[in-house]
């Protein structure tokens, strides 16, 4: 089936980039954070060095971890109609941007701190939008407490879409309560163990660590089945080798030992290789998606997820400009756009702002329109007799046309791609032009569109179990 795709690196490279990750995790390692994780990963065969916290990881428990990994795996839905089966055949699946601090007001377009109503609309809005497939918590709940706050991102988000919900957890804590959440939702633990409607991302802390309470939580995903996304973020230059061969090494030997410590907690649980690892931006030293080294760093981690058979989650879509609209160039939107070409099955980012810290009910419209062109040069194509078509072009004939003819009535529709013409005027300009637009349809589409309800005993419920929760966190 052809599809365009990046190839980055040759075989011999993947081999070299995979030795040298095993090295690394075997005479580096690790830093783990949390006793309890080292003690298991050193139970299974690691060396652990106590005094340093450092984990260091065989080569035969990167192997076991490999084999024993699902090389494929469903991302349910709460309705049961977008659930999501990785790796993909065509485009990957795109969720929203992650957990910003401030959105731009619907109404005003001023900056202001987002509340767990917030996020609702924001959940709604991607349940209605077709091009968002799955939910990362667009915005941070800041009217909750601090402590709680991404169990109670998870509940909201749940009850405001029926689309697959991605979202994080700071402790062990926080996971329990979110898998007790979701095991509401669905019927309970072994339902959601058949059918996870939510799963996670953890990231490691480029270089080579891992923080104790998303490590641990980690674990507690694992045991009950829920696929954890393990997304590192090493920066060219900052957090990893300024190389791109370096880069790419770093955040392969993070995946990779995430996968072990996955594996290990419980055998056979699903795992998502990750990474938004982008060069640093030189004059700011911080992350920059917009780099057009950002395809080739993606291009070379999907290539190597896809040795490993492992479902990946790489690089990131959407705009991302300070204001809502399209007000970066072209060339910076070419980036993000090759990046989707790179061959993972997942990507996130629409509806950001700022490199994350900020969201946009408008942007999210935006992206998901640029993403609908996008998306449609990653369709697959046959290659068969049929579509080759040598019968056709004898029966058409030298110098005539194909217009008529059956076989092109057939297939029109599904070769050939048509631009929406009012989107491609967005796509026009470098400006804030198509922002008001855009607000017309975010108003338009929460005003009609119907998230499928939870029912109202399990909303009480689940109300009960965060209340209880909280309390839980606060005393502590």
């Amino acid at each position: 089936m052809a599809r365009a795709r990046i190839r980055f690196l040759e075989r011999d490279e993947e081999d070299l980039i995979h030795e040298g990750c095993l090295e690394i995790l075997e005479k580096i390692g690790v830093r783990v954070h949390s006793p309890s994780v080292s003690a298991m990963l050193q139970a299974a065969g690691a060396e652990v060095d106590r005094h340093k916290g450092v984990v260091r990881i065989p080569k035969g428990m990167v192997d076991e971890a490999i084999r024993r990994a699902p090389k494929g795996l469903r991302l349910c839905s709460r309705d049961g109609r977008h659930d999501l089966d990785v790796p993909v055949e065509e485009y990957p699946f795109i969720s929203t941007d992650g957990l910003s601090i401030y959105m731009t007001d619907l109404e005003t377009g001023e900056k202001r701190p987002t509340t767990r109503s917030d996020l609702a609309m924001f959940a709604k809005l991607a349940d209605a939008l077709d091009p968002v497939s799955f939910f990362w918590p667009q915005v941070t709940a800041s009217d909750v407490p601090p402590a709680a706050h991404a169990v109670h991102e998870m509940w909201v988000s749940l009850l405001h879409t029926a689309k697959h919900v991605q979202g994080d957890a700071v402790n062990a804590g926080d996971a329990r309560t979110i898998v007790r959440l979701a095991s509401l939702i669905v019927g309970g633990e072994e339902t959601l163990r058949k059918r996870p409607i939510v799963s996670c991302t953890l990231c490691p802390i480029a270089p080579l660590s891992f923080e104790k309470g998303a490590v641990e939580a980690q674990v507690e995903f694992a045991k009950a089945g829920i696929p954890v996304s393990s997304m590192s973020m090493s920066l060219s230059g900052v957090s990893s080798p300024v190389t791109i061969a370096g880069t790419i090494a770093n955040a392969n030997a993070e995946n990779l030992a995430s996968l072990v410590i996955t594996e290990t907690a419980a055998p056979g649980a699903p795992h998502i290789y990750s990474s938004e690892s982008t060069p640093m931006d030189p004059a700011l030293g911080k992350i920059n998606y917009f780099a057009p080294e950002v395809p080739l760093i993606a291009a070379g981690l999907a290539q190597m997820a896809r040795r490993y058979g492992l479902p990946s989650m790489i690089g990131q879509w959407g705009v991302n400009g300070t204001t809502p609209g399209m007000p970066v160039s072209f060339s910076e939107l070419y980036s993000v756009a090759v990046t989707t070409m790179a061959g993972g099955d997942m990507c996130s980012g629409m509806g950001g702002l700022e490199d994350a810290k900020g969201g946009s009910l408008e942007q999210m419209v935006i992206d998901a329109a640029l993403w609908e062109h996008a998306r449609a040069l990653m369709r697959r194509f046959e290659v068969t007799p049929e579509t080759i078509a040598t019968d056709v072009l004898e029966s058409v004939g030298h110098g005539n046309t194909f217009l008529g003819h059956p076989h092109t009535r057939k297939h029109f529709r599904k070769e050939l791609f048509f631009r929406d013409r009012q989107r491609l005027a967005w796509e026009a300009t470098q400006s804030g032009r198509m922002v008001p637009e855009a607000r017309a349809v975010v108003k338009r589409l929460l005003r009609e569109h119907e998230v499928p309800s939870v029912d109202p005993d399990i909303v009480r419920q689940g109300d009960e179990l965060l209340a209880s929760f909280e309390k839980r966190v606060l005393a502590a």
